[in-house]
């Protein structure tokens, strides 16, 4: 059973496009290290106006946990532009379903 993670971070959707770019190869390498060791299974953003979305699936929610604790994740996300804050995070099993693609 894996879990679908969800999180929203306010902030500055200019900087975290810039911050892809320029550091690619640390969103890599945090990104290797989450499949290969931590749990990650599926990771995407999206940006609206004033926010990022992640969505990922995971082992379990103790790998994300675990991952999103790590201060080398938390000196990236302030770096790309996240606000000041806790962001938004729902956690919730992932489920099969006849329509799913």
């Amino acid at each position: 059973m894996s879990v679908l993670v969800i999180s929203k971070f306010q902030g500055d959707v200019a900087r975290f496009r810039q911050a892809l770019a320029d550091h690619g190869g640390d969103f890599a390498k945090i990104a290797e290290n989450a499949r290969t060791s931590g749990g990650g299974i599926h990771h995407r953003f999206a940006v609206g106006d004033g926010f990022v979305v992640v969505v990922d699936e995971w082992e379990t929610a103790g790998h994300f946990e675990k991952f999103f604790a790590d201060p080398d994740v938390q000196a990236l996300i302030a770096s790309a532009g996240a606000a000041p804050g806790p962001p938004e995070i729902t956690i919730a099993e992932a489920i099969t379903s006849p329509d799913q693609y």
